[in-house]
């Protein structure tokens, strides 16, 4: 076919925003959602009703990342987002989400807290695979320069999940005694099964919406079908059928800029984790009743989700990633040290904001980093999977970070978060760095000897280790 304009690949951009990206962020608002409104029912009631004492409502929240971490690891036996490669994300994904949500459902109906460890357990294991596989397919359909604001709208559905989840929980729980007389719901219960229910809706709706590939879209016409293809094909300089190898597996993980991105997550994550578990927690503890902490949770949610968007949209247009990791880490830190000082409840809240707004749009742009500066369908692939669970580590840090010995102001819970933030605007600058070097050895000629001696095909299987390919800072 014919090469295209700058006018034909707008166009094709705009059907892509508006069937792709609203459909992956509505079935990740759905995947956080369930797995955080664990934090609105312990305050409604949930904690006295299943013996929650001591460390248990902790070991409730880790039990969750044990399998969520082994569907992401790139050494497991079965990789999701290798598996996802195969088996196609119109299948595979809606697949994840309608397993988590029955896992939620059933939350409704646990009597003790051997029960909720077991269903947590399960909800991990379907929910491990949704981050990473969305990214993964996002990447298959946006160029480099393109994908940071589509996987920061579509993780900004992290916060909004807390915006709606705490608007929700206060509705949900109001709703009347009802059920079974052996089996009521009722209170925090009724929070467990109308979500997981919602969730289960969505994903069978949304499998009739999904395509694997450009190629396969229902909605693109045939030449937009070839440019939608072709253009990611040229950009990452790879071939989009080829089969997974260990070499791909083993260049995913040992990309410097992939363990950079990775060790940045994992920071990352003890904050945004511990921030969406415990803020009902911490807000309830300063004084407020439980509606009130509810609510009150939603704004920062809400302002944390605009701005997400907002700088996945400028760190795109000005194709920086490090320097905005950076940059949020050290507000995030700043809000955490004021947790940790301030003693008046409004001072507080306020840093609620600045913890909020800096830590959550963090996870959008090291995710994408790695994705930017790794080439081949399978390296993405694995590349995604891999940061995500390493990611996933600091999860379970975050688990066992506010502490119920540590209550109302949690001062060790806020350090480790500051700890945690320190690191990531340390690990960005060390990833600006290095990229800053490679990037002028390639420019000048120092990685040509990578392709002497290599036919077209041979150079092409090169990925991201190909001199012609610059790294994205």
């Amino acid at each position: 076919m014919d090469e295209w304009t700058e006018t034909d690949e707008k166009k094709l951009r705009n059907k892509l925003d508006w069937h792709i990206v609203p459909l992956v962020t509505i079935l990740y608002l759905m995947c956080f959602l369930d797995r955080a409104n664990i934090g609105n029912a312990r305050i409604q009631g949930m904690q006295k009703d299943l013996g929650l004492q001591g460390f248990r409502f902790n070991w409730a929240l880790t039990i969750f990342y044990i399998p969520y971490l082994l569907q992401v690891l790139p050494e497991a036996s079965v990789p999701s987002n290798v598996l996802l490669k195969h088996v196609g994300a119109k299948t595979y994904i809606p697949f994840l989400v309608l397993g988590f949500g029955f896992c939620s459902l059933c939350c409704a109906f646990v009597k003790n807290h051997t029960h909720l460890y077991i269903v947590r357990a399960f909800l991990g294991l379907f929910e491990g695979g949704t981050m990473p596989g969305i990214a993964f397919f996002l990447s298959n359909f946006y160029r480099r320069n393109e994908l940071m604001f589509r996987i920061g709208f579509f993780i900004s559905a992290s916060s909004m999940s807390g915006a709606f989840g705490g608007l929700l929980a206060t509705g949900l729980a109001r709703i009347p005694r009802w059920g079974a007389s052996k089996t009521p719901i009722h209170d925090w219960r009724n929070i467990f099964f109308f979500e997981g229910l919602l969730t289960m809706v969505i994903a069978v709706i949304c499998y009739f919406y999904m395509s694997n590939t450009p190629g396969t879209c229902t909605f693109l016409s045939e030449r937009e079908k070839y440019i939608a293809t072709e253009r990611i094909h040229r950009e990452h300089l790879e071939n989009a059928k080829e089969k997974t190898q260990k070499i791909h597996i083993k260049r995913g993980i040992l990309n410097i800029n992939n363990l950079v991105c990775a060790a940045g997550f994992f920071f990352n994550n003890i904050s945004v984790q511990s921030f969406s578990l415990f803020m009902p927690t911490i807000l309830r503890d300063l004084g407020w009743t439980a509606t009130k902490a509810q609510l009150l949770t939603v704004p920062p949610y809400v302002m944390a989700a605009m701005w997400s968007i907002f700088i996945s949209w400028i760190s795109d247009k000005y194709k920086k990633r490090g320097v905005f990791a950076c940059g949020h880490a050290c507000v995030a830190m700043m809000g955490y040290v004021i947790l940790s000082t301030a003693d008046r409840a409004a001072i507080k809240y306020m840093a609620v904001f600045f913890g909020a707004v800096g830590c959550y749009p963090l996870g959008p742009i090291f995710l994408s980093w790695g994705l930017n500066n790794a080439a081949g369908p399978t390296i993405r692939a694995v590349s995604s999977g891999y940061i995500v669970s390493v990611g996933t580590l600091g999860a379970i840090v975050a688990t066992w970070t506010y502490l119920p010995a540590d209550a109302p102001k949690y001062h060790k819970g806020h350090s480790i978060n500051v700890a945690a933030q320190c690191s990531a605007a340390a690990v960005s600058i060390a990833g600006i760095l290095y990229i800053k070097w490679e990037n002028r050895k390639r420019a000048r000629g120092e990685r040509d000897y990578r392709i002497q001696g290599m036919t077209e095909e041979e150079a092409r299987k090169l990925g991201y280790r190909h001199p012609e390919f610059k790294y994205i800072e």
